[in-house]
């Protein structure tokens, strides 16, 4: 049975500086067991490199193995570098309204996406670009109309699950409507409950119905749901919401805690607590790993001593490892030599040509 610190590990996501680990990041990795690494462009040069980083990565936590997770969208959200393929934007396939031919994005991302090793997709965009000149969602939604958002969405989710890779819907309970890019401030959303649930909540309503294996949390704040904090640090949101009224019970990450629009107004330390005790699972610190120790060893002090943060994170824990041994049998990355020959058989290329060429 692992211990409370143990298990308190097991809620970090966090990332990596560079095309390999240094020694010190080793070293934090295998001392603390974090629950998953997330990797960004800077950490993905070409396939025999980000195999490499990603099995060290995956053998530096056992008894549960480690998410091994990215933002692979498609679009101008995408991180692994040709040959892997550069899938098209959400809109992009949204605009195609063919449900089909979304699955087979989804399905085809998923083989890319296991050849190297990975195992989570923080995607796809569940938000309902409503505002035209929000900064942030853009191209990244699948449309601008909850029912498409919806139908183009599921059929991808369905796609990347059939492929073996856990999807993460993002961004709950809807970036859409922001004018403000959450990594630099935290934006506010003025709508009313009955507006929320007409537009922003519809997509991810679907989703809980649907069993969705894990949402991202929106570092956004919605005045009808918490006149103060946002999403990723709100109770009423994320356990009265999401837990309660959509009877959701599948892992909830934050986004990245390290984003101005929380660390501008909390220590890396508050915002962990604060998330746990809202209702989210997973602590994603992407890009600082001396936060994510403080955050940890603050966590592992106050659980001590706090029955109602020891509860919280017991929940947590049983998601987490529920949702690891659905998914998490075994490393997936083919040896480095035969990445490049089996992304030539899978034949993407066609896809590409059936999606742009329709336009």
């Amino acid at each position: 049975m692992e211990s409370l610190r143990e298990k308190i590990a097991r809620l970090f996501i966090v990332g990596c500086r560079g095309e390999s680990l240094e020694s010190e990041e080793r070293w934090t990795f295998e001392e603390y067991g974090f629950g998953g690494f997330i990797l960004f462009g800077g950490n993905c040069r070409e396939p025999g490199q980000i195999v490499s980083l990603c099995r060290d990565l995956w053998n530096s936590s056992e008894n549960p193995p480690p998410f091994l997770a990215i933002d692979e969208e498609g679009g101008r959200v995408h991180r692994l570098p040709p040959p892997f393929t550069h899938f098209p934007a959400a809109a992009r396939i949204g605009a195609r309204g063919d449900p089909e031919l979304a699955y087979r994005c989804g399905r085809a991302a998923a083989a890319e996406l296991a050849l190297a090793g990975i195992n989570l997709d923080f995607a796809p965009v569940l938000d309902v670009h409503s505002n035209p000149a929000n900064p942030i969602i853009g191209e990244r939604a699948f449309g601008a109309d909850p029912g498409r958002v919806i139908e183009m969405s599921s059929a991808w989710i369905a796609g990347l699950r059939a492929g073996g890779i856990i999807p993460c819907g993002k961004h709950f309970p809807g970036h859409g409507d922001t004018a403000v890019d959450s990594h630099l401030a935290l934006p506010a959303v003025d709508k009313s409950l009955d507006e929320l649930q007409s537009v922003e909540l519809p997509p991810f309503a679907h989703a809980c119905q649907s069993g969705i294996d894990a949402l991202m949390t929106a570092h956004v704040r919605y005045r009808a749901l918490d006149a103060n904090l946002p999403a990723t640090l709100s109770e009423p949101i994320v356990t009265g919401l999401l837990r309660h009224q959509l009877g959701y019970d599948g892992v909830v990450f934050s986004d990245d805690l390290e984003m101005k629009a929380i660390a501008d107004h909390f220590t890396a330390q508050e915002a962990a607590a604060r998330a746990v005790l809202a209702g989210v699972d997973g602590l994603l610190f992407c890009h600082d790993l001396a936060k994510a120790v403080a955050a940890c060893e603050f966590l592992c002090s106050e659980a001590e001593r706090e029955a109602t943060l020891r509860a919280r994170i017991d929940e947590s824990y049983r998601r987490i490892v529920k949702l690891k041994e659905r998914y998490l049998k075994s490393f997936t990355a083919l040896p480095a030599a035969a990445i490049a020959a089996r992304l030539t058989a899978l034949r993407h290329e066609r896809l590409l040509d059936e999606i742009y060429g329709s336009l």
